[in-house]
């Protein structure tokens, strides 16, 4: 059995409209969220063995917050360039090609591709919000496996939803 939770990062910075959106950092409420929704995972007893981000710095800070909220090690933070404004078949493939070793994975990245690949996963849903997070138990031995029947929807959280 392995734990796949789906984070968008938290609400970025708008105060430079002319900012590369790639360069965009959080925005004074994804710090504050951010640090929230991770001890959200904590209270439901959630521990990633990895966490892997796209490489847009809002993403990479949420995960960074992430990280440190958890006690995870630097090192069990990847950046991949490739899941900046993924589409669902690319970030799928980054969960396909995991190691078996890691048992729950979160992945930080953007809508729309989050949001659409939730969907393909089963779970109806229109809009992941900012620093929202959603989890699948998925009922295989290797990442090498996955496809999206074997998800089955665990929860979903974010920074207004009553807990």
């Amino acid at each position: 059995m392995k734990q796949l939770i789906l984070i968008r990062h938290a609400k970025s910075c708008w105060e430079q409209p002319w900012q590369d959106d790639h360069d965009r950092p959080l925005a004074a409420r994804g710090l504050h969220d951010a640090p929230i929704m991770a001890k959200r995972l904590v209270d439901r007893g959630i521990l990633p063995d990895l966490i892997l981000s796209s490489s847009a710095t809002r993403a990479v800070q949420t995960a960074k917050i992430l990280a440190e909220q958890l006690g995870l090690s630097p090192n069990q933070i990847e950046i991949e360039k490739n899941l900046y404004h993924a589409l669902p078949h690319i970030i799928l493939k980054y969960i396909q090609i995991q190691k078996d070793s890691i048992h729950t994975l979160i992945i930080v990245g953007h809508n729309p591709g989050l949001n659409e690949l939730v969907n393909l996963l089963g779970t109806k849903l229109d809009n992941l919000p900012t620093a929202g997070q959603i989890g699948f138990k998925l009922d295989l031995d290797h990442w090498s496996q996955f496809k999206t029947v074997y998800a089955k929807f665990w929860f979903i959280d974010f920074p207004n939803k009553i807990t």
